[in-house]
């Protein structure tokens, strides 16, 4: 039964550093990288689809990516998704192929970006934490039932805490690497 409970909270801190390094993505550092459009939705007959189901992205040089619509007639449609997503990227059509240079950050926008990363990694840390207090208490509810013995209670806690530790490193980890990438110029 700790087994299960440990696997269930290990299961759930993997989500959270999944989440994290999903939001990490999202916050654009200087260099070009696909999954920057991740987020823009393109109109396609009628429907919101992700800009990578309608186009290719590929990185053309150390600033530019290149999207490569599958349609011709959606040049449009992708130049205006790319332009009205919260990213203030200006992208640039030539002929089939839609440019998006990345623009320089300035410093400031710099500190801006740690910040949110600094919070996006809290919140990793809050969920990673969470899951630990669900299966500390279903522990506990285990031992009340009578269940399990009280050693096996404090074995499964630490076994628990351990694995929170793990999480929590890991999540310093990618934060560190993503702030050294958003500072470097």
């Amino acid at each position: 039964m700790i087994n299960d409970i440990k696997a269930d909270a290990d299961k759930r801190m993997q989500k959270s550093l999944e989440a994290l390094h999903t939001a990490f993505n999202k916050i654009r550092t200087g260099r070009a990288h696909p999954a920057i459009l991740d987020s823009v939705m393109v109109n396609y007959y009628g429907q919101e689809t992700p800009l990578k189901q309608v186009a290719g992205i590929t990185v053309e040089d150390n600033r530019t990516l290149a999207v490569s619509p599958w349609e011709k007639n959606l040049v449009p449609t992708i130049e205006k998704a790319i332009m009205s997503s919260d990213l203030g990227l200006n992208p640039a059509t030539s002929g089939d192929v839609i440019r998006v240079p990345m623009p320089m950050l300035t410093e400031e926008t710099r500190r801006e970006m740690v910040k949110q990363a600094k919070n996006d990694a809290e919140q990793g840390r809050v969920a990673i934490r969470s899951a630990r207090r669900d299966a500390n208490s279903m522990i506990k509810e285990l031992l009340k039932e009578k269940e399990i013995t009280e050693d096996d209670e404090r074995r499964g806690e630490d076994e628990i805490q351990k694995l929170t530790d793990r999480y929590i490193a890991e999540v310093d980890k990618a934060l560190k690497a993503k702030e050294e990438d958003l500072m470097s110029v």
